[in-house]
């Protein structure tokens, strides 16, 4: 990420232990921490809904809605927001806690390492109409039933991850299905 101090410009800066920049001259310190994100697993009767992302990275695959907390931001608050961004419906306070993964998010040239928390959320009603998408974020939206998504068309390890999970019967740790709205 740095090849060269951002305080003093030296060349002998150090990235020790996947995580601290250090440089010898100066004193500087960084520590490039892990990203907090969130994803929704939005249950529609026997299927979720899946977006089909209009960007990169895995442009073209599927994804849950969700994104990146901001800065004075929790977790729930940043998927109720970016589920309002991105698909133009708040699933409301509502949601259960479903699991959370690591993930790895190239961007750019840079590669972040983060940490998804997924939630669920009950929406039995829900069809495509309910959705108005940014289409510079999203390029479509999918009903399907989770045990028939491929994992591979999924556009990341924590997604998939996600997904299993929520397959996984209740005596293995996962959740019903159909899910039941937490109250």
């Amino acid at each position: 990420m740095f090849c060269f101090c951002p305080s003093c410009a030296s060349a002998r800066i150090t990235f020790e232990y996947a995580k601290v920049f250090r440089c010898p001259d100066c004193g500087f310190v960084y520590y490039h921490n892990v990203a907090a994100a969130t994803g929704c697993v939005i249950a529609v009767g026997s299927a979720v809904a899946l977006l089909v992302r209009a960007k990169e990275p895995a442009r073209g695959k599927l994804d849950l809605p969700g994104g990146f907390v901001d800065p004075d931001e929790d977790a729930i608050s940043c998927l109720r927001r970016e589920c309002r961004e991105e698909i133009g419906w708040d699933p409301g306070p509502n949601l259960t806690f479903l699991a959370s993964f690591p993930n790895t998010y190239p961007y750019k040239n840079i590669v972040y390492k983060t940490c998804d928390s997924y939630f669920t959320v009950s929406a039995p009603d829900l069809d495509e109409s309910c959705f108005t998408l940014d289409p510079e974020e999203i390029a479509g939206v999918r009903f399907i039933r989770p045990e028939l998504v491929r994992p591979e068309d999924l556009a990341f390890d924590s997604t998939r991850k996600a997904v299993a999970f929520f397959l996984r019967p209740p005596a293995a740790g996962g959740t019903a299905w159909p899910p039941v709205a937490s109250k």
